[in-house]
C-alpha cells in the first residue's frame, strides 16, 4: 500500500508512493482542499491540467448539503464532481473546534446546530465512518476532538482521550464495512490528537499503533500554538510512529511550512491556503511572495513567474491580473488560485526529487523557495 522510494541520509525526510483505490500519490504531496465537493474558484479540469494528485473534502459539510441521498444518487462523490483521482476526507473534527459555538461534544458523539438552517445534526463516530463509505472516499479519518491552543492540560487529556475511544470504534465500524471488498477498500487514517502536550501525544500513539492503521493523520497543530512548538510535536510524533506508514500533517499549506515538515518525516499535506491567499492577491514565485493589487504592478507586463507553465503565467501578464483583482472581478480568484496550486504542485515534485537524488539538505539551504521552472511532468501522471 505504501511503499517508500528513498529517505534522506540527514533528515526524516523520504519520498514514498501510496496506493489508492483512485490511483497512486507519489510523496511528499499536497492535496488542496474541496471542502464541498469543490476547490473554490477551480473545477476539475483545472485541477486535471496542474496534474493534482488528490483532493481533501469535508464530510461533515457535505453531510449538511448536498447530503446522503443526493450523494448516492450521484453515484459517490467521484462521479458528484467528475474527479477521477484520490480523495481523502475529513471527518469533521476540526469543526468541533471552528464552529464550536454551534456543538456539543458527548461521549456518543457531537450534537452540531446547522450553520445553514439552525437545524440539529448528530454525528456519531459509526455515522461519521458510514458516510465517508457511502461517498467512495479514497482515505477515511475518524470522528475526533480538536482543540485550540492554549488549552488546558486536563482538557486536552479529555479530548486526546475521547478521540483514543471513538478511534477504536471507528476502526471496528470500518473493518466490518470492508469485509469482504478485498483490495478495492478504501483506507482509515488514525487522527492523533494532544496538542502540544508531548506525553499525552505519546500515550495517544502508543494505544493506537496496535490496531494497525493504514496511515496516521496528526491533528490539533497549526491552531495557534507558536511554530518552534509545532516542529517539536512533529519530531516526537515521527520517532513514534511506524516507517513503513503514511504521515499526514493537517492544515498545513505554506511552501516553507511544508519543506519543514517533510524535514520531519511527513508524507501528505492539505490546506486552504494557497487558494485563500488568491483570492486576497497573495501570489507564490521562486523570488518569493508578491502581492497583485500593488500598485507597482500596474504597468509590469511579465508573466507572475517566467517558465511556469499554467495557464495563467502563459496568457496574462501582472498587469492585467493587476487589473483584474483591483476591479474585483471574478476571473481574478480563479487565475491567482490556478498559479498558486501550480506552485505548490512543482514545490512537491522538486521536495520529492531532491530527496531522491540526495540533494534535499541542498534544498533547504537554498531557503525554501528556489522553484527553477520548469520541472519535468510526473512520470506516475504521465
Amino acid at each position: 500500500m505504501f511503499r517508500i522510494h528513498a529517505q534522506d541520509p540527514k533528515s526524516k525526510a523520504r519520498a514514498g508512493a501510496l496506493e489508492t483505490r483512485h490511483g497512486l500519490v507519489e510523496t511528499p504531496a499536497f492535496f488542496p482542499v474541496a471542502t464541498q465537493a469543490s476547490v473554490k474558484a477551480l473545477d476539475t479540469s483545472d485541477l486535471e491540467e496542474l496534474e493534482v494528485q488528490g483532493l481533501l473534502a469535508n464530510a461533515y459539510h457535505l453531510y449538511l448539503k448536498p447530503g446522503a441521498q443526493v450523494l448516492t444518487q450521484a453515484g459517490g462523490l467521484h462521479a458528484w464532481m467528475d474527479w477521477q483521482g484520490p480523495i481523502l476526507t475529513d471527518s469533521g473534527g476540526f469543526q468541533v473546534w471552528s464552529l464550536a459555538h454551534l456543538c456539543r461534544v458527548r461521549e456518543e458523539g457531537v450534537l452540531f446546530r446547522s450553520h445553514h438552517d439552525g437545524s440539529l445534526v448528530f454525528w456519531s463516530p459509526e455515522q461519521v465512518i458510514d458516510f465517508q463509505h457511502q461517498m467512495g472516499s479514497d482515505i477515511l479519518t475518524p470522528l475526533d476532538v480538536c482543540l485550540p491552543y492554549p488549552s488546558p492540560t486536563e482538557k486536552l487529556r479529555e479530548a486526546s482521550q475521547r478521540t483514543e475511544r471513538w478511534a477504536r470504534i471507528s476502526f471496528q465500524r470500518h473493518q466490518r464495512l470492508c469485509s469482504g471488498t478485498g483490495d478495492r477498500r478504501p483506507l482509515l487514517f488514525a487522527i492523533l490528537q494532544g496538542g502540544t502536550h508531548k506525553a499525552l501525544r505519546r500515550s495517544q500513539i502508543e494505544a493506537l499503533l496496535e490496531m494497525g492503521w493504514d496511515g496516521y493523520a496528526l491533528g490539533g497543530l497549526s491552531v495557534g500554538e507558536p511554530k518552534a512548538l509545532t516542529w517539536e510535536v512533529l519530531g516526537l510524533t515521527s520517532d513514534l510512529l511506524p516507517s513503513c506508514a503514511p504521515r499526514y500533517l493537517m492544515g498545513m499549506g505554506t511552501p516553507e511550512d511544508i519543506l519543514k515538515s517533510v524535514e520531519q518525516g511527513m508524507d501528505i499535506f492539505d490546506c486552504v491556503w494557497p487558494t485563500r491567499n488568491a483570492r486576497n492577491g497573495q501570489v507564490l514565485t521562486s523570488g518569493g511572495r508578491i502581492y497583485i493589487k500593488n500598485a507597482s504592478y500596474r504597468r509590469d507586463f511579465a508573466p507572475l513567474e517566467e517558465g511556469c507553465r499554467c495557464l495563467t503565467c502563459r496568457r496574462y501578464s501582472r498587469a492585467y491580473l493587476h487589473h483584474l483583482y483591483r476591479v474585483r472581478e471574478i476571473s481574478a480568484a480563479r487565475l491567482l488560485s490556478l498559479h498558486n496550486v501550480a506552485f505548490l504542485v512543482r514545490w512537491m515534485r522538486l521536495i520529492r526529487k531532491s530527496i531522491l537524488t540526495g540533494t534535499f539538505s541542498d534544498l533547504k539551504k537554498d531557503g525554501g523557495l528556489k522553484c527553477p521552472q520548469p520541472l519535468p511532468p510526473s512520470p506516475l501522471l504521465g
